[in-house]
C-alpha cells in the first residue's frame, strides 16, 4: 500500500508487466524480427530455400459434346489409387467451378469425406446432389462446390478442377483433400 501511494504522489502508475512476461515478450520480438530479416525475398538465407512445388497431372477425362444433362461419367484422378474415383458431370444449371458455355459442368471425387464411404451411384439429378452417403448418410451439394448437405460429414467434397480447351475436358487439380490421404499427391 506504502508503495501505491508513492506512486501516486509522484504521479505515476504501477508496472503491469512482470520481469518475466517483458524478457518473454522481447525475445519473441527479436526473434521473429530475425527471421523477417535473414529470411527476406532476395536475401542470400532465403534464396538457399528450395521451394516445394506439387504439380497436378492434366489428365484428359472427357468431350463437352459427349455429356448430357445429369449422366455422370466415372473416371479416375489424380492417380489410380484408392479413393481416386471420380465422377465428371454436366447439371443443366450454373455451379461453383463449372466449366463450359454454362457453367454446368463439374467434377467431384467420389469418396464421402466423413468415413471414406463409396458414393459412386448416388447422384440425384434433381437435386444436383451426391449421396447419400452408405455409412452415414452425408449428402453434398454440386453447384456449390459440394458443400455438404446433411450428414456426419464436416468437409465439403473434393471437387475435380476442369479446364475446357476445346471441346476437351481435362482433370488439372483437386479443390480439398481426398479421404484417407494426408496428400493428395501420393507417389
Amino acid at each position: 500500500m506504502a508503495n501505491q501511494e508513492a506512486l501516486d504522489r509522484q504521479g505515476g502508475h504501477p508496472c503491469l508487466m512482470s520481469r518475466r512476461s517483458f524478457l518473454l515478450t522481447s525475445a519473441a520480438a527479436t526473434a521473429t524480427y530475425t527471421v523477417m530479416v535473414t529470411m527476406s525475398p532476395g536475401s542470400a538465407a532465403a534464396q538457399q530455400v528450395p521451394a516445394a512445388v506439387a504439380t497436378y497431372p492434366r489428365k484428359l477425362i472427357g468431350r463437352l459434346s459427349e455429356l448430357r444433362v445429369d449422366e455422370p461419367v466415372d473416371f479416375s484422378y489424380p492417380d489410380e489409387e484408392v479413393y481416386s474415383d471420380s465422377m465428371l458431370v454436366k447439371m443443366g444449371v450454373p455451379a461453383g467451378g463449372g466449366i463450359g458455355p454454362d457453367s454446368d459442368v463439374v467434377a467431384f471425387n467420389y469418396t464421402c469425406t466423413h468415413q471414406g464411404g463409396p458414393m459412386q451411384g448416388t447422384y440425384q439429378g434433381a437435386d444436383k446432389a451426391l449421396g447419400p452417403c452408405p455409412l452415414h448418410l452425408s449428402t453434398y451439394d454440386l453447384t456449390r462446390h459440394g458443400i455438404l448437405i446433411s450428414g456426419q460429414a464436416y468437409q465439403s467434397l473434393p471437387q475435380v478442377l476442369l479446364e475446357l480447351d476445346g471441346d476437351d475436358i481435362y482433370a488439372v487439380g483437386i479443390f480439398g483433400l481426398i479421404f484417407g490421404r494426408y496428400d493428395n499427391l501420393q507417389a
